[in-house]
Protein backbone atom coordinates (compact mmCIF):
# COMPACT_ATOMS: atom_id res chain seq x y z
CA UNK A 1 0.00 0.00 0.00
CA UNK A 2 1.43 3.40 -0.92
CA UNK A 3 1.68 6.31 1.59
CA UNK A 4 -1.47 8.10 -0.20
CA UNK A 5 -3.33 5.06 0.57
CA UNK A 6 -2.43 4.69 4.12
CA UNK A 7 -3.26 8.45 4.87
CA UNK A 8 -6.44 7.96 3.53
CA UNK A 9 -7.47 5.07 5.56
CA UNK A 10 -5.80 6.87 8.58
CA UNK A 11 -8.37 9.84 7.74
CA UNK A 12 -11.52 7.26 7.47
CA UNK A 13 -10.70 5.99 10.93
CA UNK A 14 -10.05 9.11 12.23
CA UNK A 15 -13.65 10.53 10.58
CA UNK A 16 -15.56 7.19 12.11
CA UNK A 17 -14.01 8.00 15.93
CA UNK A 18 -14.94 11.94 15.49
CA UNK A 19 -18.90 11.00 14.27
CA UNK A 20 -18.97 8.38 17.33
CA UNK A 21 -17.56 11.15 19.55
CA UNK A 22 -20.01 13.33 18.33
CA UNK A 23 -23.11 11.63 18.35
CA UNK A 24 -22.42 10.04 21.82
CA UNK A 25 -22.02 14.18 23.10
CA UNK A 26 -24.59 15.41 21.28
CA UNK A 27 -27.52 13.13 22.34
CA UNK A 28 -30.36 14.61 21.31
CA UNK A 29 -33.18 15.41 24.17
CA UNK A 30 -36.94 14.26 24.27
CA UNK A 31 -39.02 17.89 24.79
CA UNK A 32 -39.64 18.04 28.06
CA UNK A 33 -43.09 18.56 29.36
CA UNK A 34 -45.45 21.61 30.60
CA UNK A 35 -45.37 20.49 33.51
CA UNK A 36 -41.54 20.37 34.43
CA UNK A 37 -40.63 22.79 37.27
CA UNK A 38 -37.43 24.74 36.73
CA UNK A 39 -34.58 24.94 38.85
CA UNK A 40 -34.72 28.24 40.50
CA UNK A 41 -33.54 29.99 43.74
CA UNK A 42 -34.42 32.80 45.86
CA UNK A 43 -32.78 36.44 44.55
CA UNK A 44 -31.59 38.37 46.83
CA UNK A 45 -31.48 41.37 44.86
CA UNK A 46 -35.57 41.08 46.16
CA UNK A 47 -34.19 41.93 49.47
CA UNK A 48 -34.31 39.79 52.60
CA UNK A 49 -37.38 37.97 52.80
CA UNK A 50 -37.34 34.99 55.07
CA UNK A 51 -40.48 33.19 54.24
CA UNK A 52 -39.98 33.70 50.57
CA UNK A 53 -36.45 32.13 50.87
CA UNK A 54 -38.17 29.18 52.54
CA UNK A 55 -41.37 29.59 50.01
CA UNK A 56 -37.88 29.24 47.36
CA UNK A 57 -36.96 25.98 48.43
CA UNK A 58 -38.67 23.51 46.69
CA UNK A 59 -37.78 24.99 43.23
CA UNK A 60 -33.56 25.03 44.70
CA UNK A 61 -33.28 20.86 44.33
CA UNK A 62 -31.37 18.30 46.57
CA UNK A 63 -32.98 18.40 50.23
CA UNK A 64 -34.08 21.96 49.94
CA UNK A 65 -36.99 20.59 47.68
CA UNK A 66 -37.71 18.08 49.74
CA UNK A 67 -38.25 20.49 52.84
CA UNK A 68 -40.90 22.54 50.10
CA UNK A 69 -42.46 19.24 49.81
CA UNK A 70 -42.47 18.66 53.40
CA UNK A 71 -44.40 22.25 53.64
CA UNK A 72 -46.74 21.05 51.55
CA UNK A 73 -47.92 17.63 52.46
CA UNK A 74 -48.27 19.24 56.37
CA UNK A 75 -50.30 21.78 54.91
CA UNK A 76 -52.17 18.89 53.13
CA UNK A 77 -52.91 17.72 56.69
CA UNK A 78 -54.03 21.02 58.56
CA UNK A 79 -56.59 21.65 55.28
CA UNK A 80 -58.10 19.07 56.32
CA UNK A 81 -57.71 20.57 59.68
CA UNK A 82 -59.43 23.50 58.68
CA UNK A 83 -62.55 22.38 56.36
CA UNK A 84 -63.34 19.47 55.32
CA UNK A 85 -62.66 16.93 51.80
CA UNK A 86 -66.60 17.66 50.26
CA UNK A 87 -65.65 14.28 48.58
CA UNK A 88 -65.76 12.54 51.50
CA UNK A 89 -69.09 12.19 53.64
CA UNK A 90 -69.40 13.14 57.31
CA UNK A 91 -69.61 10.14 59.54
CA UNK A 92 -71.28 10.88 62.60
CA UNK A 93 -71.17 6.77 63.74
CA UNK A 94 -68.08 6.79 64.84
CA UNK A 95 -67.26 5.75 68.92
CA UNK A 96 -65.20 7.53 71.05
CA UNK A 97 -62.25 5.10 71.47
CA UNK A 98 -62.12 5.55 75.46
CA UNK A 99 -65.61 5.50 76.05
CA UNK A 100 -67.45 3.03 73.90
CA UNK A 101 -70.60 4.52 76.12
CA UNK A 102 -70.70 8.17 75.35
CA UNK A 103 -72.18 9.77 72.57
CA UNK A 104 -69.86 10.20 69.51
CA UNK A 105 -68.01 13.15 68.33
CA UNK A 106 -67.73 14.92 65.53
CA UNK A 107 -65.19 12.40 63.85
CA UNK A 108 -61.78 14.34 63.42
CA UNK A 109 -61.09 16.01 60.14
CA UNK A 110 -57.46 14.99 60.17
CA UNK A 111 -55.44 13.64 63.19
CA UNK A 112 -52.30 14.59 63.02
CA UNK A 113 -49.59 11.69 64.85
CA UNK A 114 -46.00 13.50 65.84
CA UNK A 115 -43.66 11.90 66.94
CA UNK A 116 -40.04 12.87 68.26
CA UNK A 117 -36.73 11.39 69.95
CA UNK A 118 -35.10 12.31 73.05
CA UNK A 119 -32.16 14.78 71.17
CA UNK A 120 -35.11 16.50 70.08
CA UNK A 121 -36.01 17.89 73.48
CA UNK A 122 -32.72 17.76 74.37
CA UNK A 123 -32.00 20.69 71.91
CA UNK A 124 -33.41 24.20 71.08
CA UNK A 125 -35.58 22.23 69.16
CA UNK A 126 -38.16 21.88 72.63
CA UNK A 127 -39.51 25.49 71.53
CA UNK A 128 -41.06 24.58 68.65
CA UNK A 129 -42.63 21.26 70.01
CA UNK A 130 -44.04 22.87 72.92
CA UNK A 131 -45.71 25.61 70.85
CA UNK A 132 -47.27 22.64 68.70
CA UNK A 133 -48.66 21.29 71.59
CA UNK A 134 -49.32 24.52 73.42
CA UNK A 135 -51.40 25.68 70.07
CA UNK A 136 -53.28 22.46 70.06
CA UNK A 137 -51.86 21.56 66.51
CA UNK A 138 -51.53 18.31 66.86
CA UNK A 139 -53.42 15.49 68.17
CA UNK A 140 -51.00 12.51 69.55
CA UNK A 141 -47.61 12.63 70.69
CA UNK A 142 -45.49 9.12 70.70
CA UNK A 143 -41.37 9.88 72.35
CA UNK A 144 -38.84 8.02 73.78
CA UNK A 145 -38.07 7.86 77.58
CA UNK A 146 -35.82 11.08 76.85
CA UNK A 147 -38.11 12.97 75.16
CA UNK A 148 -40.59 13.07 78.51
CA UNK A 149 -37.83 13.43 80.83
CA UNK A 150 -35.50 15.88 79.44
CA UNK A 151 -38.60 18.24 79.64
CA UNK A 152 -38.86 18.00 82.66
CA UNK A 153 -35.45 18.03 83.71
CA UNK A 154 -35.17 21.28 81.64
CA UNK A 155 -37.71 22.75 84.03
CA UNK A 156 -35.18 21.83 86.90
CA UNK A 157 -31.94 23.07 85.45
CA UNK A 158 -30.46 24.09 82.47
CA UNK A 159 -28.74 22.33 79.53
CA UNK A 160 -25.50 24.00 77.94
CA UNK A 161 -24.08 24.47 74.99
CA UNK A 162 -20.64 22.76 74.07
CA UNK A 163 -18.21 21.02 71.57
CA UNK A 164 -19.13 17.38 69.88
CA UNK A 165 -14.79 16.63 71.20
CA UNK A 166 -14.86 17.54 74.53
CA UNK A 167 -13.18 14.01 75.86
CA UNK A 168 -15.73 11.89 77.57
CA UNK A 169 -12.98 11.09 80.69
CA UNK A 170 -12.69 14.46 80.78
CA UNK A 171 -16.52 15.23 81.45
CA UNK A 172 -16.80 12.07 84.03
CA UNK A 173 -14.72 13.55 86.31
CA UNK A 174 -15.94 16.71 86.37
CA UNK A 175 -20.34 14.94 86.30
CA UNK A 176 -21.17 16.49 82.99
CA UNK A 177 -23.22 14.11 80.50
CA UNK A 178 -22.56 15.23 77.12
CA UNK A 179 -25.08 15.07 74.02
CA UNK A 180 -23.67 15.42 71.30
CA UNK A 181 -22.43 19.01 71.80
CA UNK A 182 -24.87 19.58 74.52
CA UNK A 183 -23.79 19.19 78.26
CA UNK A 184 -26.11 18.22 80.85
CA UNK A 185 -24.79 18.59 84.69
CA UNK A 186 -25.52 15.42 86.37
CA UNK A 187 -26.86 17.42 89.37
CA UNK A 188 -29.79 18.17 87.15
CA UNK A 189 -30.68 14.03 87.11
CA UNK A 190 -30.39 14.66 90.89
CA UNK A 191 -33.09 17.24 90.86
CA UNK A 192 -35.30 15.02 88.82
CA UNK A 193 -34.88 12.17 91.19
CA UNK A 194 -36.15 14.54 94.27
CA UNK A 195 -39.07 16.04 92.09
CA UNK A 196 -40.54 12.57 90.54
CA UNK A 197 -39.52 10.07 93.56
CA UNK A 198 -42.69 11.43 95.68
CA UNK A 199 -44.73 11.87 92.52
CA UNK A 200 -44.28 7.28 92.48
CA UNK A 201 -44.94 7.24 95.75
CA UNK A 202 -48.83 9.21 94.98
CA UNK A 203 -48.89 7.06 92.59
CA UNK A 204 -48.94 3.81 93.74
CA UNK A 205 -50.76 4.65 97.05
CA UNK A 206 -53.57 6.01 94.24
CA UNK A 207 -53.30 2.39 92.88
CA UNK A 208 -53.65 0.42 96.17
CA UNK A 209 -56.41 2.40 97.68
CA UNK A 210 -58.14 3.71 94.33
CA UNK A 211 -57.48 0.76 92.21
CA UNK A 212 -55.89 3.12 89.67
CA UNK A 213 -54.42 1.76 86.63
CA UNK A 214 -51.46 3.70 85.80
CA UNK A 215 -49.79 3.27 81.96
CA UNK A 216 -47.36 5.50 80.36
CA UNK A 217 -49.72 8.14 79.08
CA UNK A 218 -51.10 8.31 82.26
CA UNK A 219 -48.38 8.90 84.00
CA UNK A 220 -47.11 11.39 81.99
CA UNK A 221 -49.97 13.34 82.22
CA UNK A 222 -49.88 13.32 85.61
CA UNK A 223 -46.15 14.45 85.62
CA UNK A 224 -47.25 17.23 82.94
CA UNK A 225 -49.94 18.46 85.68
CA UNK A 226 -47.35 18.30 88.51
CA UNK A 227 -44.75 20.29 86.87
CA UNK A 228 -46.85 23.44 86.60
CA UNK A 229 -44.43 25.22 84.27
CA UNK A 230 -45.59 26.61 80.54
CA UNK A 231 -41.99 25.71 79.30
CA UNK A 232 -42.48 22.29 79.39
CA UNK A 233 -44.06 20.80 76.46
CA UNK A 234 -45.60 17.51 78.86
CA UNK A 235 -47.73 20.53 80.86
CA UNK A 236 -49.47 21.89 77.80
CA UNK A 237 -50.19 17.90 76.75
CA UNK A 238 -52.21 17.91 80.04
CA UNK A 239 -53.49 21.45 79.58
CA UNK A 240 -55.01 20.49 76.06
CA UNK A 241 -55.98 16.82 76.78
CA UNK A 242 -52.93 15.92 74.25
CA UNK A 243 -51.83 12.15 74.94
CA UNK A 244 -48.22 10.87 75.20
CA UNK A 245 -47.03 7.44 74.38
CA UNK A 246 -44.15 6.26 75.06
CA UNK A 247 -43.84 2.94 74.56
CA UNK A 248 -40.47 2.78 75.86
CA UNK A 249 -40.85 4.50 79.20
CA UNK A 250 -38.17 2.81 81.08
CA UNK A 251 -35.47 3.46 78.74
CA UNK A 252 -33.73 5.99 80.36
CA UNK A 253 -33.86 8.33 83.49
CA UNK A 254 -37.49 7.50 84.26
CA UNK A 255 -36.50 3.72 83.96
CA UNK A 256 -33.57 4.50 86.49
CA UNK A 257 -36.50 6.38 89.27
CA UNK A 258 -38.40 3.45 88.41
CA UNK A 259 -36.07 0.96 89.57
CA UNK A 260 -35.19 2.71 92.42
CA UNK A 261 -38.25 3.48 93.82
CA UNK A 262 -39.11 -0.45 93.58
CA UNK A 263 -36.28 -1.16 96.35
CA UNK A 264 -37.69 2.17 98.49
CA UNK A 265 -41.55 1.60 97.76
CA UNK A 266 -42.00 -1.45 95.56
CA UNK A 267 -45.24 -2.28 93.78
CA UNK A 268 -45.83 -0.08 91.09
CA UNK A 269 -47.21 -1.09 88.15
CA UNK A 270 -47.20 0.71 84.70
CA UNK A 271 -49.72 -1.15 82.02
CA UNK A 272 -48.22 -0.56 78.47
CA UNK A 273 -51.56 -2.99 77.09
CA UNK A 274 -53.66 -0.26 77.34
CA UNK A 275 -51.80 2.52 76.05
CA UNK A 276 -51.12 0.00 72.72
CA UNK A 277 -55.02 0.19 72.32
CA UNK A 278 -55.77 3.68 72.95
CA UNK A 279 -52.94 5.13 70.25
CA UNK A 280 -54.06 2.60 68.08
CA UNK A 281 -57.63 3.25 68.85
CA UNK A 282 -56.47 7.32 67.66
CA UNK A 283 -56.00 5.86 64.18
CA UNK A 284 -58.85 3.29 63.57
CA UNK A 285 -61.65 5.99 64.23
CA UNK A 286 -59.66 9.21 62.56
CA UNK A 287 -61.40 10.49 59.49
CA UNK A 288 -57.43 10.79 58.23
CA UNK A 289 -54.33 10.76 59.62
CA UNK A 290 -51.13 12.60 59.23
CA UNK A 291 -47.79 11.65 60.68
CA UNK A 292 -45.08 14.10 61.52
CA UNK A 293 -41.64 11.90 62.84
CA UNK A 294 -38.30 13.76 63.96
CA UNK A 295 -36.08 10.88 64.45
CA UNK A 296 -36.32 7.05 64.12
CA UNK A 297 -36.38 3.88 65.73
CA UNK A 298 -39.57 3.01 68.28
CA UNK A 299 -41.27 6.33 67.88
CA UNK A 300 -41.32 6.55 64.71
CA UNK A 301 -42.14 2.74 64.06
CA UNK A 302 -44.62 2.91 66.99
CA UNK A 303 -46.87 5.83 65.09
CA UNK A 304 -46.78 4.05 61.68
CA UNK A 305 -47.56 0.47 63.34
CA UNK A 306 -50.70 2.20 64.90
CA UNK A 307 -51.89 4.08 61.50
CA UNK A 308 -51.46 -0.09 60.00
CA UNK A 309 -54.58 -0.46 61.96
CA UNK A 310 -56.54 1.88 59.45
CA UNK A 311 -54.20 0.45 56.27
CA UNK A 312 -52.31 3.61 56.55
CA UNK A 313 -51.76 7.06 57.58
CA UNK A 314 -52.92 8.97 54.28
CA UNK A 315 -49.96 11.91 55.33
CA UNK A 316 -46.69 11.14 56.01
CA UNK A 317 -43.26 13.33 56.42
CA UNK A 318 -40.27 11.77 58.26
CA UNK A 319 -37.25 14.13 58.61
CA UNK A 320 -34.03 12.15 59.83
CA UNK A 321 -30.70 11.00 58.38
CA UNK A 322 -31.18 7.42 58.25
CA UNK A 323 -30.14 5.40 55.22
CA UNK A 324 -31.72 2.63 54.07
CA UNK A 325 -28.83 0.43 53.30
CA UNK A 326 -28.89 -1.10 56.64
CA UNK A 327 -32.36 -2.33 56.73
CA UNK A 328 -33.22 -0.46 59.74
CA UNK A 329 -36.66 1.06 60.16
CA UNK A 330 -35.12 4.33 61.27
CA UNK A 331 -33.59 4.84 57.58
CA UNK A 332 -36.38 3.07 55.94
CA UNK A 333 -38.06 5.38 53.30
CA UNK A 334 -41.94 5.41 53.14
CA UNK A 335 -41.92 3.50 50.44
CA UNK A 336 -41.32 1.23 52.57
CA UNK A 337 -43.67 1.92 55.25
CA UNK A 338 -46.38 1.49 52.23
CA UNK A 339 -45.30 -1.69 51.46
CA UNK A 340 -46.67 -2.68 55.03
CA UNK A 341 -49.63 -1.17 54.88
CA UNK A 342 -48.67 1.71 57.15
CA UNK A 343 -49.02 4.56 54.28
CA UNK A 344 -51.97 4.69 52.07
CA UNK A 345 -50.82 3.52 48.95
CA UNK A 346 -52.38 6.96 46.98
CA UNK A 347 -50.40 8.89 49.52
CA UNK A 348 -47.92 11.00 48.25
CA UNK A 349 -44.86 10.84 51.69
CA UNK A 350 -42.45 13.07 52.06
CA UNK A 351 -38.87 12.11 53.79
CA UNK A 352 -36.21 14.89 54.48
CA UNK A 353 -32.96 13.70 54.72
CA UNK A 354 -31.82 16.28 57.24
CA UNK A 355 -30.70 17.66 60.87
CA UNK A 356 -34.29 17.54 62.10
CA UNK A 357 -32.88 21.12 64.17
CA UNK A 358 -31.88 23.23 61.03
CA UNK A 359 -35.69 22.57 59.22
CA UNK A 360 -38.02 21.71 61.52
CA UNK A 361 -38.22 25.47 62.49
CA UNK A 362 -38.42 26.76 59.25
CA UNK A 363 -41.69 23.84 58.17
CA UNK A 364 -43.29 25.37 60.94
CA UNK A 365 -42.92 28.57 60.33
CA UNK A 366 -44.96 27.91 57.23
CA UNK A 367 -47.17 25.02 57.99
CA UNK A 368 -48.26 25.49 61.50
CA UNK A 369 -47.38 28.49 62.32
CA UNK A 370 -48.62 30.37 59.41
CA UNK A 371 -51.62 29.03 60.06
CA UNK A 372 -52.49 28.85 63.58
CA UNK A 373 -55.43 31.53 63.75
CA UNK A 374 -57.32 29.47 61.00
CA UNK A 375 -57.02 26.46 63.40
CA UNK A 376 -58.17 28.15 66.06
CA UNK A 377 -61.06 29.10 64.33
CA UNK A 378 -61.42 25.72 63.45
CA UNK A 379 -61.83 24.28 66.67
Amino acid sequence: MDLLQQDRKKLGNNLDTVSIAVEAVMKPSVEMPASAVSVKGYDFNNGIDHGAVIRSMITTGFQATSVGEAICEINRMINWRIEDDPSVPADDSLPDPDNPNAPPPPPPKCKIFFGYTSNMISSGLRESIRYLVEHKQVDVIVTSAGGVEEDFIKCLGSTFLAKFDVPGKELRDKGLNRIGNLLVPNANYCAFEDWVMPILDEMLDEQKTKGTSWTPSKMIHRLGQKINDPSSVAYWAYKNDIPIYCPAITDGSLGDMIYFHSFRNPGLIIDIAADIRSINNHAVYAKKTGMVILGGGVIKHHICNANLMRNGADFSVYINTGQEFDGSDAGARPDEAVSWGKIKIEAKPVKVYADATIVFPLIVAETFAANVEKLKAAK
